[in-house]
């Protein structure tokens, strides 16, 4: 079924899109070709089949409503995105819309001027209708939103075998990390491990390894984005993570998202550190444990430190070299429309969050029996999503920073933890070169 909702100008979503190309923003842009000659390329990460399921429902559906307009979806890399944008850059064959990428990469683009602003789809879609505060990161210095949410996601929540803590005599969730820490002794045996803490050098050792700097109360950069890495906090971090190692298995060593879930949700196991994928994935693949399960925020070094919950902020973006702006941008809106967005977010409930207060309270998103077995768990992964933070956006009172995704790409911060956890090297000698590192990015 289609519905229409207002934005806050008074047009219908599905107005909007009519009258699109006689907005301001898209008259000033050269003419594309005629429709029957437009084929759009869509780029995402997120390719789960039954997402891809999705993906081609909201394909049909706009291809129906606008013909002779094609698009054909094609899948990217969480660790290798950046070098696939940067071939398409530079050769000038971009894809026309890109989704799922962590916000502050859209930010580092944008500052490149290889990124279309995206004012006239939030205005499209409805303004109003996002959570407030949702576009917030990703306002550009200009004023202008250089994308818009597609969903939120809570990267780091600790997720809990609530049997094996009964086992154990754990009688409460911890909130520490002296808690966690016991816990996890407390529940390694029987071939179990305690937690699958990625140790790899990649970009979930460096993003969950962002958000532990700040559960110790560090942050990489001063609200002014003066490098702060060095710090004592820092520190105490590495420490604590350190002595995790060896209550993870052996090939944490190597770990990225993908091993980190299978981890948890095989029951390998007794805590785990993800999104809500974690629920789909147990009660398809490990239903016995399916009514064990729960999560939380990760804890922190103690309790006068303030969770920290990583938000990539998952996007949608034109790139700026698109020969199809206008097309691009009426694909943009379509995915918000609810039938096909609801499908979307069903396609791996809880893992992606909605952005719009609309889906959210629709009966058809609500009506999801992972949604409705679990209500406490995706609550709280959207409390904690949308007071969520990541390295383009460590704090509220931190400036947007543009280089963000240049400092994740260079893998400093994951090598910062193979150096001191793994190679056992002076933890004040190697976060100090890690800072002169991530001073050279920011220097450009």
């Amino acid at each position: 079924m289609t519905h229409a909702y207002w934005n806050r100008n008074g047009l219908t979503r599905r107005g909007a899109l009519a009258g699109l190309a006689a907005t301001t923003a898209l008259t000033a842009l050269p003419r594309t070709a005629r429709a029957q000659d437009v084929t759009l390329r869509w780029w995402s990460p997120q390719s789960a089949p039954l997402q891809v399921e999705a993906y081609n429902h909201q394909i049909a559906t706009f291809q129906e409503a606008n013909p002779g307009i094609k698009v054909v979806f094609e899948t990217t890399s969480d660790e290798g995105y950046a070098a696939q944008l940067a071939a398409a850059f530079s050769s000038g064959e971009v894809p026309d819309v890109v989704t799922h990428l962590p916000s502050f990469s859209i930010h580092t683009y944008y500052a490149s001027g290889l990124v279309e602003p995206m004012n006239d789809v939030i205005e499209a879609v409805g303004a109003d209708d996002f959570y407030d505060g949702a576009n917030d990161v990703y306002k550009a210095a200009d004023g202008n939103f250089v994308a818009t949410g597609i969903g939120n996601v809570a990267a780091n929540m600790l997720w809990l075998r609530t049997d094996l803590m009964e086992e154990a005599g754990i009688d409460k969730q911890p909130t520490t990390w002296d808690e966690l820490r016991a816990a996890c002794q407390a529940m390694q045996k029987n071939g179990i491990y305690g937690a699958p803490l990625p140790y790899g050098r990649n970009s979930m050792t460096t993003r969950i390894f962002v958000g532990v700097m700040h559960q110790a109360g560090a942050q990489v950069f001063t609200p002014d984005l003066e490098v702060a890495i060095d710090s004592q906090e820092t520190r105490d971090a590495l420490e604590w993570y350190k002595s995790m190692r060896e209550l993870c298995p052996p090939g944490a060593t190597n770990y990225s998202w993908g091993e980190a879930i299978t981890a948890f949700v095989s029951g390998a196991t007794a805590t785990g550190i993800y999104t809500g994928r974690v629920l789909g994935n147990v009660v398809a693949q490990n239903p016995p444990i399916a009514d064990h399960i729960t999560c939380k925020v990760y804890p922190t070094i103690s309790p006068d430190v303030k969770p920290w919950t990583f938000n990539a902020f998952p996007s949608v973006f034109i790139p700026a070299q698109s020969r199809h702006i206008e097309e691009a941008k009426k694909f943009a809106i379509h995915l918000f429309e609810p039938e096909g967005m609801i499908k979307q977010l069903h396609a791996a409930p809880g893992h992606l969050l909605p952005v719009l207060k609309s889906i959210n309270a629709n009966p058809i998103y609500q009506d999801n029996p992972i949604i409705k077995k679990y209500p406490t768990e995706v609550d709280r992964m959207a409390a904690a999503a949308a007071d969520g933070h990541n390295l383009g956006y460590e704090t509220k009172a931190h400036r947007s920073n543009d280089r963000a995704g240049d400092v994740e790409g260079t893998l400093a911060i994951s090598d910062m933890v193979q150096r001191v956890v793994l190679n056992d090297e002076d933890p004040n000698v190697v976060v100090g070169e890690t800072a002169k590192i991530i001073e050279d990015v920011m220097k450009g």
